[in-house]
C-alpha cells in the first residue's frame, strides 16, 4: 500500500500517526510504504521547483516502483495520489482548502510588517512569481496547480474522521506533532477490514 501524506506542515504533524498506521497495517499482514514527496523530508530536490503535476508523477512512479495495489492518502495528499489505484482518502481536501489557511497566515504576517496584502492579492502574486507560504518557498506552478485542484480519479473512497470514531483531535489539527494511536489503529483496522485482511 502506498501512503500519501498530507501537504505542507500537516505532513510534519501527521508523520508519527502515519508510522503507527504502517505498524498496525503490518500487524494485519499489509505491507505499506510512505515515500517523501519531492522537495519534502529527505528529498534532495528543491521545494520551490515542485508543482502539483510533479508530485502526481512522483506518487505514480512510487506506486509502480513498489508494486502498490492500493493507496491511502490523507488530507491534501488526496490531490496527488495516483488516480489509477483504488484506496482511501482520509479527510480529503481540495486545493483551495489547502491554500486558504496558508494565504491567510501570509496576509496576517504581511499586516504585522505594515504591508497591506490581502489574500486575493497574495494569491495573484503567488500564481505569478511564487510565494513563501507556511515557511515553504512555493513556486508559481505549485500555487497555480493547487488553486481549484480536486481529488484525482474515482478509485479513492473518502473517509471522514467521524467514520472512524476515534477519540481525540486529529494530529494535523494540533499545534505540535503528536502521536494519535487510537486514530492510527482505527484507520488501519478500517483498511484491513475493507481489504478482507
Amino acid at each position: 500500500m502506498l501512503i500519501v501524506p498530507p501537504l505542507f506542515d500537516e505532513m510534519n504533524r501527521a508523520r508519527a500517526m502515519l508510522v503507527a498506521v504502517m505498524r498496525d497495517l503490518a500487524a494485519a499482514g499489509i505491507a505499506s510504504v510512505l515515500p517523501d514527496l519531492p522537495g519534502c523530508g529527505e528529498s534532495v530536490q528543491d521545494f520551490a521547483a515542485q508543482s502539483l503535476n510533479a508530485w502526481r508523477a512522483a506518487t505514480a512512479a512510487a506506486a509502480r516502483h513498489f508494486g502498490a495495489s492500493h493507496v491511502l492518502a490523507l488530507r491534501g495528499g488526496a490531490l496527488v495520489a495516483p488516480p489509477a489505484l483504488p484506496g482511501w482518502a482520509l479527510d480529503p481536501l481540495h486545493g483551495d482548502a489547502v491554500l486558504r489557511p496558508l494565504l491567510r497566515a501570509a496576509a496576517l504576517a504581511a499586516r504585522a510588517r505594515g504591508e497591506e496584502s490581502g489574500v486575493a492579492a497574495l494569491l495573484e502574486q503567488g500564481r505569478a512569481q511564487g510565494l513563501v507560504l507556511g515557511g515553504y518557498r512555493c513556486g508559481a506552478a505549485l500555487i497555480a496547480g493547487l488553486q481549484g485542484a480536486t481529488m484525482q480519479g474515482e478509485g479513492l473512497r473518502a473517509l471522514a474522521l467521524a467514520d472512524l470514531a476515534a477519540p481525540g483531535p486529529a494530529p494535523w489539527l494540533r499545534q505540535e506533532p503528536a502521536p494519535a494511536p487510537a486514530l492510527a489503529a482505527a484507520l488501519a483496522a478500517r483498511v484491513a477490514q475493507d481489504l478482507g485482511a
